[in-house]
């Protein structure tokens, strides 16, 4: 076989010479095509190898409301505190983007078999934001302040019956009185620099306004307003953070004394990202064609029944069409404006996978439902007066259908007290209504039990904070139970459960518990309303899916980002 050569130049002009004027034309014409045909698969082929990863730089600026006094994880408790404790500060544990718990400061963590011990593991190389080193003692510190009955910390509950040893220079061991199935999400605490904290009282230490932590952010500006309050911060990313330095190289934080001057300094762009806004602010921003984001929050509202104070709760017939008349799709879609969703038990959707069976009722339309109502109602004697409204003549006295519903004056609370208002009128049920001022609302009315109905929201966080609003030991003030709900089985369920250990097992036991409360319909549980955002178009990266508090949408901010660029995949590592 005889061996290819290229034509050489001179063979390749003398080819082209011999060509006709038109016959070059085509000939270029072709060549062009040839070489942009190549060009474009040479690209197709570069961008297949591609991957748009983040990079480091960019700023973003998030709008919050309330001012920062106590930036520690002991004693945060308002939203601006609790915001800044999430960005500086690390726990042992970390909760990730899909809502499960990552090791943080921990390398490691082992549960004993009978689930009572914890024993933690520090990585190495821990550094706190002015370069100490992070240490078990440091750790031991962090839970002994959250445990001192002096200080008062609103998560001094979550540590009580734990008790806390340094096992090791880089070992801290937790020893709990029974086991405690959320006892993890409990490290999660941030840890605070003994250093820093142990010759003054938390509450007058200057760190809580110049916090030093070990988490993904520093705070390197404070801006105090003319009244000495602070007006701003700005951070910096955290290089030695244990989970990787962050992307954004500037988080700024405003702060503001209420929603309308939060939503005013978005639309004036002094800030890029708000949260914790009202329905109706999102709707307007969202006109506005602001990025509106929502997650539902372990709330559950509901209008709980006191058996003491009006007799008609113990009526099942009543009760069940209380129930089956207030039409809760449209107190979302119009209170709410969707940003929530309709329950029909006493554990918000995100925290356990249970499911509420289907009625038949549920294929009805309103007009139908409220004509089912009606006639079961007629079925029980009930019959509509002068006034248009039931009752129910016995031997003795006349038996009205009638109750007051105590709720707040938050707007939403408000209106939803009237839509239930209305539903009920339609079956012929009379309701009078009774605001109150929220400090009004505790004092006089919940804490002594002083009302017929109550429209209230409890705040879920773990399964194990059911034993709080339904245990019957927790009927009296200050327990929770505001329906005043008594039942042994429910009592020994809310005991035992959250000490058992096997997920599955667990989760028959609070599906028993649902069962009672369905049986026994101490309340009509409504929706659990959604946390509403409104984030900047140029951010990007996780958001968690479940967030237990408003400050969980930052526990994720390490790994956002404003900036890409493209690099060969095999390279697309962070």
């Amino acid at each position: 076989m005889r061996n290819f050569k290229f034509p050489s130049k001179a063979q390749i002009n003398s080819a082209l010479s011999s060509f006709s004027k038109k016959e070059k034309i085509v000939f270029v014409g072709f060549l062009v095509i040839l070489l942009g045909s190549t060009m474009l698969i040479l690209e197709s082929i570069n961008r297949s190898f591609l991957a748009q990863v983040p990079l480091r730089g960019g700023s973003v600026t998030f709008g919050v409301i309330g001012v920062p006094r106590f930036i520690n994880p002991v004693l945060a408790n308002s939203e601006a505190d609790l915001d800044l404790v999430s960005l500086v500060y690390s726990g042992l544990m970390r909760k990730g983007a899909d809502g499960s718990l990552i090791p943080d400061l921990a390398s490691e963590y082992e549960i004993s078999k009978d689930g009572l011990v914890y024993t933690f593991t520090l990585k190495n190389n821990l550094f706190f934001q002015d370069g100490k080193p992070v240490t078990a003692d440091d750790v031991l510190f962090t839970v002994n302040e959250m445990k001192d009955t002096d200080i008062k910390s609103p998560r001094k509950v979550d540590w009580d019956g734990v008790a806390v040893e340094k096992t090791g220079e880089k070992t801290i061991q937790f020893t709990l009185k029974q086991p405690y199935t959320s006892f993890l999400e409990n490290t999660t605490l941030g840890i605070m620099p003994e250093h820093l904290w142990n010759n003054t009282p938390l509450e007058l230490n200057t760190a809580n306004t110049s916090p030093i932590g070990s988490g993904p952010y520093m705070i390197s500006k404070a801006e105090k307003l003319s009244s000495g309050i602070i007006g701003s911060y700005r951070l910096a990313p955290f290089r030695k953070f244990a989970l990787g330095e962050p992307y954004i190289k500037n988080i700024n934080l405003h702060f503001y004394q209420n929603e309308s001057d939060l939503v005013l300094a978005l639309e004036n762009g002094e800030v890029d990202q708000i949260k914790s806004i009202s329905p109706e602010s999102a709707e307007n921003l969202r006109e506005q064609n602001y990025q509106i984001g929502s997650a539902v929050l372990p709330r559950v509202f509901g209008l709980f029944f006191n058996q003491s104070q009006n007799q008609l709760f113990t009526d099942k017939v009543v009760v069940s069409a209380i129930n089956r008349a207030i039409d809760k799709n449209k107190i979302v879609r119009e209170v709410l404006f969707g940003y929530g969703t309709v329950i029909d038990g006493p554990i918000p959707p995100n925290i356990t996978a249970l499911q509420e069976p289907k009625t038949e009722e549920n294929n009805l339309s309103r007009e139908e439902i409220v004509e089912k109502v009606k006639s079961d109602l007629a079925k029980d004697g009930w019959k509509a007066g002068e006034d248009g409204f039931l009752a129910k003549t016995n031997k003795k006295d006349v038996r009205k259908l009638q109750f007051s519903i105590s709720t707040g004056n938050a707007p939403e609370l408000a209106k939803t007290a009237e839509l239930i208002k209305d539903d009920l009128a339609a079956v012929g049920i009379k309701v009078e209504i009774k605001t109150f001022e929220t400090g009004n609302l505790n004092q006089n009315v919940i804490r002594p039990r002083k009302y017929d109905t109550l429209l209230f929201g409890e705040i879920i966080n773990h399964e194990s904070d059911l034993f709080a609003f339904w245990h019957s030991s927790q009927r009296v003030d200050p327990g929770l139970n505001v329906a005043m709900y008594t039942n042994a089985k429910v009592d020994k369920i809310l005991s035992e459960a959250p000490s058992v250990v096997d997920r599955e097992a667990r989760k028959q036991k609070y599906g028993q518990f649902l069962d009672e409360i369905k049986k026994d319909m101490p309340a009509i549980f409504l929706y659990s309303p959604s946390l509403i955002y409104s984030m900047s178009k140029n951010v990007n990266g996780p958001l968690l899916d479940n967030i237990t508090s408003p400050s969980d949408l930052y526990l994720s901010a390490y790994s956002w980002y404003t900036e890409t660029e493209n690099v060969w995949k095999i390279f697309a590592k962070r």
